[in-house]
């Protein structure tokens, strides 16, 4: 309640006008310790507990996250970055469990399908990228390649390309 009441509120002041100075590494981490000391209390672990294990411990999103998320949030019901439409910052409890989402068909092996879907997200030390390969009647027909983010993880590579073949 503490967290929520009051350390969140003075941490998040004014985030709208501050945010971008979180992409360096340094004004990003005097704000992680912050989160860190307070989730280790939260959730008793030992002080050797990394802070990513603590996020999950506590249920406490990220803090970088929460505040690009309250800035965004911000810019949309302000009516900033018109040209940028995008949806509200859902918090990750809220996501929709992808069981309950879509519904699940075994391949039947006596069926021909003549079109083939692959997908593919990696993340390495060269970057986050995606692609895509569709094959009709056993001939390649569309090759996509896409490129992310560094701060993208291989989850969202993977879901990327999952959309784009979807649209095609």
């Amino acid at each position: 309640m503490i967290y929520f009441g009051a350390i969140l509120p003075t941490l998040s002041y004014g985030v709208q006008v501050w945010v971008e100075s979180l992409q360096r590494k340094s004004n990003a981490a005097k704000i992680r310790r912050i989160q860190r000391l307070t989730n280790i209390k939260l959730a008793k672990a030992y002080r050797t507990t990394s802070y990513e294990a603590l996020c999950v411990l506590t249920g406490i999103t990220p803090i970088t996250t929460e505040l690009e998320n309250m800035a965004k949030l911000y810019h949309i019901t302000r009516g900033k970055n018109q040209d940028d439409l995008y949806d509200a910052p859902l918090s990750y409890r809220r996501w929709p469990h992808p069981a309950k989402a879509i519904e699940l068909h075994n391949k039947r092996g006596d069926m021909q399908y003549k079109m083939e879907i692959y997908t593919d997200g990696n993340k390495k030390e060269k970057g986050v990228g995606s692609g895509v390969a569709i094959f009709a009647d056993g001939s390649l027909t569309h090759q996509l390649l896409y490129k992310l983010a560094e701060k993208c993880s291989n989850n969202q590579a993977e879901q990327l390309a999952i959309v784009k073949a979807l649209k095609i």
